[in-house]
């Protein structure tokens, strides 16, 4: 019985939403019971956004993922890696993207972003660093990046590469799919 618990964590407008949607959508396509669990905050202004995606081949009876019972943590920016370690299982894997998205305590200058969190990550768990920006960019969109950290994730799950491309065709919109499939390929690609 094959069964993950999947975390997506960034700020506001960095496609954490769309990405738990794909990876519903695939699960679902393959016949897996799948929950999911949504926290905004302020999302509109760049705050935290978080995403618990449940999905087995039998069935999950609760939306939001355990402390310390998490898979995979895919993070689209460091700072929200770090807030969310807690939730990670001791054999879980870490994607993260290596972008920073300055808090309004540290614009304030209350706060100091933190330098190390890549080292903090590797003491405790496996860690996949991606330069998701640049991949989203090379793709022909910035904003491509949570499709280019899907492809990283995409090497660490039971699903075919089909499966995937069919699963961007019924939830992408026409108009940025070929961006995305794009996209989705580099991350593999990087994985």
């Amino acid at each position: 019985m094959k069964s993950y618990n999947l975390l997506f964590a960034g700020v506001g407008g960095q496609g954490v939403l769309l990405a738990s949607e794909v990876i519903s959508a695939l699960a679902m396509n393959r016949g897996w019971d799948v929950k999911k669990s949504e926290i905004h905050g302020m999302a509109q202004r760049g705050g935290s956004v978080v995403s618990h995606v449940r999905i087995s081949e039998t069935q999950v009876f609760s939306p939001t993922i355990p402390l310390g019972e998490a898979t995979h943590l895919v993070s689209f920016e460091e700072l929200e890696t770090l807030r969310y370690l807690d939730h990670m299982s001791p054999q879980g894997l870490v994607i993260m993207n290596l972008q920073r998205v300055n808090p309004m305590t540290v614009l304030a200058g209350a706060a100091e972003y933190p330098t190390n969190a890549s080292e903090l990550i590797k003491e405790r768990l496996r860690l996949i660093e991606v330069n998701g920006v640049e991949l989203a960019q090379k793709a022909g969109n910035p904003r491509a990046v949570n499709t280019v950290l899907l492809g990283v994730l995409s090497k660490d799950l039971p699903f075919e590469e089909e499966e995937w491309i069919d699963t961007f065709k019924q939830v992408v919109p026409p108009k940025i799919l070929e961006i995305n499939l794009k996209a989705f390929r580099l991350g593999r690609e990087a994985g």
